[in-house]
């Protein structure tokens, strides 16, 4: 059950006019009072026929007349409106019950206090199956105003016993960390235009993806401009940057004007001060030139930068942090992403937006290896190879998993719920990326005799997963992959035994799967010879009685001296 309460409103009449006549599209049907402040011998048009819209607003508005006739100064911001609509698969409630819903929730905004015989005088009107409209005036009949501080939340909350009370659909405790949904307005006006989005909308999706192109607020707002969004700086006398207002192109008022929205109105992690934190937190970087000489790196850096994301989230603070900056680089890598997977990469970063926030302060700054991968990657010219990627997008996998269970820990439902949205879309694009090489791999799937060899190092590797391993379709990849590593020099008992200490395969669907990009990651280097290594140091490092440059040193008897190569 979700109760929306209005801005506040200036005429009762008009407000009445609307909830008893037909609506925009002839939605309403038989308007009447289900519930309302004494209700003997109160006009319902909807019932009484000699009744008017005029009369019920005289007596719903009568204690505002009178405060008015007794102060100089005219309260004017004085209706109160709050819709409550029932979920679309709840059971139909009668007029009665109704009514005691309306009387739960006027009783926690503070319009009408339980037991409080000069409250504020309200009516709750039903013109639907499923929803009812709360109008109250906000002047007591003592005259003064009711306290309506928090009204919100505490609305909320009383929806939420109300849901229990009534079997109906129980939605998440709010926290304050939502974006406002759109209004009426807003959606009307972006159908009749012919927007996907309403501009608020539109514009809390290009900060979020500009957010990784920029240093500083200054840049933020700069690399705004340049892609045609309309900004409004507030400066102090200083030249300051103080706060900011962003405009949607198109999105005007009666008279023409650009419509701009302050940064907090478009989501809460937007405001100045937020941004400010996030963008200069990071480590000074390096030149642009220097990002763009390493295009071929910077996936498998960012990759890196995840490998200790569990270990990070110890501390409230810097768990906060580094899931915030870990949808910053979701968003880099669905921008960079090719075409067949930035539809599913995309609509992660959208559904992980919400994760990225809650009421815990992040402490930004310990979050800047994540966040300078990400400025790294929309730096990047060109894109990853296909196993690059594959990594990649396995790793932002486990670690949606992990703050998914962070925020489960902590009770945070909605970010909770924002994780889970996201996962289900990188698990898809996890599937589509490894597609391509899982099909050349068992192409080179190795021989038996050497399946037999690798199965058996599975088995001492990870015992516990090793059925699981061997039985997944795609065992034979990750026998290729194993071969090839071997082959660089590699032991695989330790390469499985680092991989799956990297990432439990206990809830992994598909083990051998989320193996092969581990190990292409962690593999694709040759493993260093220890030999070759200590014969350069000793190339390289002085000794006590080194012999003179050009000389030979002696030889045993019988032993010819190394001669160079021709």
């Amino acid at each position: 059950m979700i109760a929306a309460i209005k801005p506040a409103g200036a005429k009762t009449r008009g407000l009445l006019a609307y909830l008893y006549g037909p609506g925009r599209h002839d939605e309403h049907t038989d308007p009447h009072i289900v519930a309302g402040f004494a209700m003997l011998g109160m006009p319902d048009p909807g019932r009484d026929e000699n009744a008017t819209l005029t009369q019920l607003a005289r007596y719903l508005d009568e204690p505002v007349r009178l405060r008015n006739s007794e102060f100089g100064k005219k309260i004017t911001d004085h209706v109160w409106h709050c819709p409550v609509r029932a979920a679309a698969e709840d059971r139909h409630l009668s007029d009665a019950e109704w009514g005691e819903i309306a009387q739960r929730i006027v009783a926690a905004a503070g319009i009408a206090p339980e037991g409080d015989d000069l409250a504020c005088r309200w009516i709750a009107v039903r013109h639907a199956d499923d929803h009812i409209h709360i109008l109250a005036t906000t002047v007591r009949e003592d005259g003064r105003r009711p306290k309506l501080h928090d009204s919100g939340i505490r609305v909320g909350d009383a929806c939420r016993q109300i849901e229990k009370d009534y079997g109906l659909r129980r939605l998440k405790k709010g926290d304050r960390t939502g974006t406002r949904a759109p209004t009426q307005a807003e959606m009307h006006k972006a159908q009749r235009l012919g927007w996907e989005q309403t501009s608020r909308e539109w514009l809390q999706d290009r900060i979020r993806a500009a957010i990784p192109h920029a240093r500083t607020a200054e840049e933020l707002l700069a690399y705004l401009e340049a892609d045609g969004i309309a900004i409004k700086a507030r400066r102090g006398p200083s030249g300051d940057l103080l706060g900011y207002a962003a405009g949607c192109p198109g999105d005007l008022n009666k008279d023409g004007e650009q419509i701009f929205h302050p940064g907090g109105k478009i989501a809460p992690d937007l405001t100045l001060p937020k941004l400010q934190a996030r963008l200069e937190a990071g480590q000074p970087e390096e030149h642009p030139t220097a990002r763009r000489n390493r295009p071929t790196t910077a996936w498998h850096q960012a990759t890196e930068a995840l490998d200790s994301f569990r270990t990070d989230l110890a501390g409230d603070t810097r768990a906060q942090a580094h899931i915030t900056a870990l949808g910053e680089l979701l968003e880099a890598t669905a921008q960079q992403a090719p075409a067949h997977l930035r539809a599913e990469l995309q609509a992660a970063s959208k559904a992980f937006a919400r994760a990225q926030r809650s009421q815990i302060r992040a402490e930004d700054r310990a979050a800047h290896a994540i966040r300078q991968a990400a400025r790294d990657i929309v730096h990047t010219a060109t894109g990853p190879d296909g196993s690059a990627l594959a990594a990649l997008i396995a790793a932002f996998l486990w670690a949606g998993i992990i703050a998914n269970r962070w925020h489960e820990a902590k009770g945070h439902a909605h970010q909770a719920d924002a994780a889970r949205r996201a996962l289900h879309h990188l698990q898809a694009a996890a599937d589509q990326a490894l597609a391509p090489t899982l099909v050349v791999l068992e192409q080179r799937q190795p021989k038996q005799e050497i399946r037999r060899t690798l199965a058996h190092d599975v088995r001492a590797a990870v015992p516990d997963h090793a059925d699981r391993i061997l039985t997944d379709p795609s065992w034979p990849a990750l026998a290729a992959v194993l071969a090839d590593a071997e082959a660089r020099g590699h032991q695989p008992h330790q390469l499985l035994k680092e991989a799956a200490a990297q990432r439990e395969l206990a809830t992994a669907r598909q083990p051998a799967r989320v193996l092969i990009t581990r190990l292409q990651h962690t593999s694709r280097n040759p493993s260093p010879n220890p030999r070759a290594e200590a014969a350069r140091r000793r190339a390289t490092v002085p000794l006590t009685g080194q012999q003179p440059t050009g000389t030979q040193p002696p030889t045993a008897p019988g032993v010819q001296p190394n001669r160079p190569r021709r």
